[in-house]
């Protein structure tokens, strides 16, 4: 799975990350199983009006691709990804935020979730995929919808997206709940939460 010295160069990795080409499918639990006919993505918390889309309204915004690096906190990263989605930023200007919203809570199906900054979110690389190299995303990989933050840890990148919850406060998700670091910054080696 990993490089093979001569092969692939670690020195544009982030510290302790070791490089690969492969992508690897790392989920706790079980695939849930997503009826698409049924699929919905809602916008709830610190704002003016919740909305909530079915999977063809949703992709009827503009998509984008970008190229971006994929960072796993077991410590490998693929440097070479392609992914075609939604920006956040167009999500985000859908909607008008209350006064002092920070943060956003990203809930998925199969009861996974994960907190992340708004300033974060606001990076033009972030996007609601829906392929990967230019091929729809698998049940594995997080279809219909996933999240994809480059400049985090991969489980900030959530799988199976159904919503977000904009907050005022930093409240810790599935895996932040459990030790991981509440920011996951790979080029700070913010895997855990060393303070928990």
């Amino acid at each position: 799975m990993f490089n093979e010295p001569g092969k692939l160069n670690n020195k544009n990795a982030p510290p302790g990350q070791v490089i690969t080409k492969k992508f690897p499918v790392l989920t706790f639990g079980n695939t849930p199983t997503i009826d698409f006919e049924n699929w919905r993505f809602s916008i709830t918390g610190e704002i003016k009006t919740p909305i909530e889309w079915n999977l063809q309204d949703f992709l009827q915004l503009e998509d984008i691709t970008i190229n971006a690096e994929f960072h796993c906190v077991t410590q490998w990263s693929n440097l070479d990804n392609s992914w075609t989605g939604i920006p956040f930023a167009k999500v985000l200007n859908k909607i008008i935020l209350n006064a002092n919203v920070q943060y956003a809570m990203i809930h998925c199906y199969g009861n996974y979730s994960t907190n992340i900054s708004l300033d974060v979110l606001m990076n033009d690389d972030v996007l609601f995929a829906t392929k990967h190299n230019n091929i729809p995303l698998s049940p594995d990989h997080g279809a219909p919808v996933r999240l994809i933050v480059p400049k985090r840890y991969g489980w900030k990148s959530a799988k199976w997206v159904k919503g977000i919850e904009f907050t005022k406060k930093n409240r810790p998700g599935f895996w932040e709940s459990r030790g991981y670091h509440m920011e996951g910054d790979p080029i700070k080696e913010q895997r855990y939460d060393t303070d928990q």
